[in-house]
């Protein structure tokens, strides 16, 4: 993982000596006022107008202070740094498959002590605390499956966890497949997992109904996860009883309609007592956190990384041109500007 660059001075300490270059002014000014030669009138000078070179005098004084600020630069000596971690030790495998029906629309998670509920979906809800677990992560593979009446890969595994919350985000609701394919979204998280080489995979999968799609039913799914060495842990989310969820109505506008919530638990405890994983119910926002708190912390794995720092020398850009300022200085101070001692 890469940490980007950085611009760093292997001797900052150096640039103390720019505190110099204000007397170096002040004492080219006071030379400068010294006479040179004296005249006992200078009236007969005083209509003469200054030629270019009178009006270029600052010319070297700039080119010696620029050529002192390059050459203070180079002895601070800047460096481009490069720091990368490399990972030393597998992580955990994770495939996340989220159920985006219809069902998932309903605002029951949100509820408020006092009455009422705040109306965010389901699915809202999930998303965020996904998002939060996918960046709690570091050197975990992890993939997005999505399921309604039909199962989808959205993401497979990798490490671009900017990507993965990218995609994650732009999941809806759909009613283009009805249904709820739990053993279908199973099955396909699973198959994201069957060349996996790490030492723990894992399919986290979240839902809010029972099975009534797919050709394939749940228990054959963890059946299968359970024979590749996959650990499922299942996720009901949904209140007790019913749930409000929202209908756009063309005569009264968007309103809410009270639904039974239709949970098989039982399905969902059977999946992760096959798989040697847990189901856990969320009844609220809250507790859906605290869900994925949770597993977080029961699939970690110690992972070794080694940090390691590339630095590229950068003085020799900023001496050469000082170097060069000084010659020119030197250069025009003996030729076009030379004045009488």
């Amino acid at each position: 993982m890469d940490s980007g660059e950085t611009l760093r001075l292997a001797m900052p300490w150096a640039l103390a000596g720019l505190l110099l270059v204000p007397a170096a002014l002040f004492w080219t000014w006071r030379r400068g006022r010294l006479p040179a030669l004296t005249y006992s009138d200078t009236r007969i000078l005083s209509g003469l107008k200054p030629g270019w070179r009178v009006r270029l005098l600052a010319v070297p004084l700039v080119l010696k202070v620029l050529a002192l600020v390059l050459l203070l630069l180079a002895l601070a000596r800047p460096q481009v740094e490069n720091r990368w971690q490399e990972i030393l030790s597998e992580g955990v495998d994770v495939v996340i498959a989220l159920d985006q029906s219809g069902s998932m629309a309903a605002v029951d998670l949100g509820r408020k002590p006092g009455g009422g509920f705040d109306p965010v979906s389901r699915l809202d809800y999930a998303q965020r605390v996904i998002e939060a677990f996918i960046q709690g992560r570091q050197a975990d593979r992890i993939g997005l499956v999505v399921f309604a009446g039909r199962a989808f890969t959205r993401c497979p595994l990798t490490l671009d966890y900017g990507l993965l919350n990218q995609i994650l985000g732009s999941i809806e609701i759909t009613r283009r497949y009805d249904g709820t394919a739990i053993g279908m979204g199973l099955a396909t998280s699973v198959n994201r997992l069957k060349d996996s080489e790490a030492r723990s995979k894992v399919v986290i999968l979240v839902t809010d109904g029972r099975n009534n799609a797919g050709e394939i039913d749940p228990e054959t799914a963890a059946r299968l996860a359970s024979t590749m060495g996959v650990k499922v842990y299942t996720v009901g989310v949904g209140t007790e009883g019913v749930a409000p969820v929202p209908v756009n109505d063309p005569v009264f506008g968007r309103r809410y309609v009270y639904q039974p919530v239709d949970l098989d638990e039982k399905t969902l405890r059977r999946i992760a007592d096959l798989t040697d994983g847990r189901y856990f119910r969320a009844t609220d926002a809250r507790a859906l956190e605290e869900i994925f708190a949770r597993i977080d912390a029961l699939e970690t794995v110690e992972v070794k990384i080694k940090e390691r720092v590339r630095r590229t020398e950068l003085f020799p850009y900023v001496a050469v041109p000082g170097l060069g300022l000084l010659i020119l200085q030197t250069l025009l101070g003996w030729t076009v500007f030379r004045q009488v001692p």
